[in-house]
């Protein structure tokens, strides 16, 4: 997805572009992106280093999310599909 179709699908405003749910969904896509390079490019350690610094800012994100709001907590895992 483009990166302005992500926030303008999780913005809860006109001009949101900060909010958790948006933060978190564009790591989600640029975390899934570096996924798919890894799979071919499995030497290169830091890209793997960088995949693993925005993993840890989602989960401070979704924490942050899950303490304040559980509903938008829910709904955006659901919208993301993070849980299996």
């Amino acid at each position: 997805m483009e990166k302005s179709e992500i926030i303008a699908k999780f913005a809860s405003h006109e001009g949101d572009t900060g909010s958790p749910e948006v933060q978190i969904a564009l790591l989600t896509e640029r975390i899934n992106h570096l996924n798919e390079h890894l799979k071919v490019h499995k030497q290169d350690n830091h890209s793997r280093r960088g995949l693993l610094k925005m993993v840890g800012k989602r989960r401070g994100l979704l924490d942050y999310l899950k303490s304040k709001d559980i509903e938008r907590y829910r709904a955006i895992v659901a919208a993301l599909d993070l849980r299996k």
